[in-house]
This record gives C-alpha cells, sequence and structure tokens, in this order.
C-alpha cells in the first residue's frame, strides 16, 4: 500500500468510545446475594422444604444480573471483569439448575466437578486483574475457594465441607459487597473513597490523561483486524 493511501485510510478510521457506568457494582452485588443465600442453605439456616426455591432464586435474580455485568465488562473493555464474571454466573447457574430439579439434600458429584472446573478457570482473571485492581482480584480468589469447598461437599457428601463452603460464602458475601460499594462510590464520585486497593495500571486508569488511556486503543479486539 502507497504512503498516500495509508494516510488516507488512517484518515479515515475513527475508533469512537461511549461512556458507561462499571458493572463490577452490579456483578459483586449479585454474587454477594447468591453466596449468601446459598451459605443460608448449607448452614441449615433454610429448611430444606425451601430446597428448590434457592435454586429458583440464583436462576432467576443472580444469574441474569452477572449476565448484565458480563457483557459491559466486555464493552467497557475490561476482559477480566467480564471473563470473571462470567465464569460466577455460570457456575451459579449451574448450582441453581442442579439444585432445583435435585431432592432436598442430595449432592451431585457432575455439580462437584464443574465447581472444580469453574473454580480453577476463575484463578486467570484472578491472575490478571492483580496487575490493575487487587480488590476485584481478590473477590474472584474468594469466589474460587467457596467454589473448590462447594466442590468437595458435592464429590465427598462430607457434613464438614458443607459446614466450610457455607462459612467461605459468608465471608465472600462480606468482600463482594465491600468491593460493590468501594467501585460503586468510586465510579459515582469519580475518586477513590474506600481502598480498592488499584496498581498503578490501575489508578491510571482512573486518574490518567485521555490521551494515555487511548495511546494503544488500535491493538485492543474489537478494532484490531484479527483476535
Amino acid at each position: 500500500m502507497a504512503k498516500s493511501d495509508l494516510r488516507e485510510t488512517e484518515a479515515m478510521a475513527r475508533v469512537f468510545l461511549r461512556p458507561m457506568g462499571s458493572p463490577l457494582p452490579l456483578g459483586f452485588a449479585a454474587l454477594a446475594a447468591g453466596t449468601f443465600t446459598v451459605a443460608g442453605l448449607q448452614l441449615s439456616w433454610i429448611p430444606a422444604s425451601q430446597w428448590h426455591l434457592i435454586g429458583l432464586v440464583l436462576l432467576t435474580f443472580v444469574v441474569p444480573l452477572q449476565a448484565l455485568s458480563c457483557v459491559y465488562g466486555f464493552l467497557a473493555r475490561d476482559s477480566a471483569a467480564g471473563t470473571g464474571v462470567a465464569i460466577q454466573g455460570g457456575g451459579w447457574f449451574s448450582i441453581g439448575l442442579v439444585t432445583f430439579v435435585s431432592r432436598p439434600g442430595q449432592t451431585s458429584p457432575a455439580l462437584g466437578l464443574i465447581l472444580i472446573g469453574a473454580a480453577s478457570a476463575l484463578l486467570i482473571p484472578m491472575v490478571t486483574s492483580a496487575y490493575s485492581k487487587l480488590l476485584a482480584s481478590a473477590v474472584m480468589g474468594a469466589t474460587a475457594l467457596r467454589f473448590y469447598l462447594t466442590a468437595a461437599y458435592e464429590l465427598a457428601g462430607s457434613a464438614t465441607w458443607k459446614e466450610a463452603a457455607g462459612v467461605a460464602g459468608l465471608i465472600l458475601a462480606v468482600l463482594a459487597l465491600y468491593a460493590a460499594l468501594a467501585f460503586e462510590l468510586e465510579d459515582t464520585r469519580r475518586a477513590t473513597i474506600l481502598p480498592t486497593l488499584r496498581r498503578p495500571s490501575g489508578r491510571l486508569a482512573l486518574a490518567g490523561r485521555l490521551a494515555e488511556e487511548i495511546t494503544a486503543i488500535h491493538h485492543e479486539a474489537g478494532v484490531r483486524r484479527v483476535l
């Protein structure tokens, strides 16, 4: 391609960026609600007669909200957030569906295996998020641990694993609620009110200049020609 043609092509190409709210508070709030509800079942706060309703709650409340958060995470150009919330949503969908169709108190080795896979997959966005947002990385790591413990109960059927998963679920609920509040305040106030433990690249995304944010945008998926 001639230099004149190249300059003409560059002059015609434009990338439009649309401001949007951060999807992380929605995804983490839904996570908190889901893990708290399942923890109540695992710690016997909820009678066995409510078993199927727990599954229905996960399918109708938690999963749709995390699916929405996942889509906007990718649209906001944060693949780690989009991937992490998507895997969480898939895990809760599996838990909700198996709970809804199974008998009260019944364990499922198949669910245990898929939760091991989901927990292991969550380690990927956990690691990548650690380069920019340590708080988001901690939530994903805690979710992975919660899925591992739930998987152990589904595979072994031990009451010890069940209670451990429930306690981990409560801790995760508190952490996820804090993260939802911290990122929501940060997004609405345009400043860090509660610590979100951003690394240098994460702080640059919040306080850096526009030119620094879009310098290499032509190399991002959706702009470059080949993924």
